[in-house]
């Protein structure tokens, strides 16, 4: 792997903020976020800050992306649905650390872009949706865990929590004001859900009723 100054620096400021997970900062050591963002912000691929992309989306600061992930405690063998593909960078990321991720996009040329992006990197473990992520994807439930990356309202999407299988762990933003969200984890038990409140942070919203779903490959 090719030395990049900028990239072991933004990985020792992961490490020193919170993001401990061996094998969530090798993950994103791995990944080459400079593909995954605009010609216009190359030089800026390796700072610890969101960056725009197309259809007026972001792809998240790489800290969020490294405690999110972290916040899963992802393990090998287990099957992860991602809502919100965006520029399919977490998407990239949580591939390397898990047995399958099924991810969700409302916005077609952005799940285009995505999807030009995995197949250039040769991942092949990455399965595709056009749809209202909100939904879920019944098909493949139930899932160990599920990550989303837009903001709910106060509670989580009642189709998501019911597609989580028991002992698995879903994280997504909450609030209902942009100025209020937080990173919320929820651990489903046999008696239900879990909640425990993470920190603060700020998320487009979460959208719903898209046009008719387009299942990819």
């Amino acid at each position: 792997m090719t030395y990049n100054p900028r990239k072991i620096r933004l990985l020792m400021a992961l490490r020193g903020a919170g993001v401990t997970d061996t094998h969530v900062l090798a993950a994103i050591e791995r990944i080459p976020r400079e593909l995954f963002v605009p010609e216009a912000f190359q030089d800026r691929a390796w700072e610890d800050t969101a960056l725009p992309i197309d259809q007026g989306q972001t792809i998240s600061q790489p800290l969020v992306v490294g405690l999110m992930t972290q916040a899963l405690e992802l393990l090998p063998r287990h099957l992860v649905l991602e809502v919100g593909t965006g520029s399919g960078y977490q998407a990239a990321v949580l591939s390397r650390l898990c047995r399958r991720v099924f991810t969700i996009e409302r916005l077609k040329p952005l799940l285009r872009e995505a999807e030009e992006r995995f197949r250039a990197l040769d991942i092949g473990t990455i399965t595709t949706r056009l749809g209202d992520g909100t939904r879920g994807w019944p098909e493949q439930a139930p899932f160990a865990r599920i990550l989303v990356t837009a903001a709910g309202g106060p509670e989580p999407p009642k189709d998501l929590t019911d597609q989580l299988a028991i002992g698995g762990v879903l994280v997504i933003p909450l609030g209902t004001d942009h100025r209020d969200q937080k990173v919320v984890r929820f651990r489903r038990s046999e008696a239900g859900l879990i909640r425990e409140d993470l920190w603060p942070v700020r998320f487009v919203p979460l959208l719903s009723d898209p046009p008719q779903s387009v299942r990819s490959a």
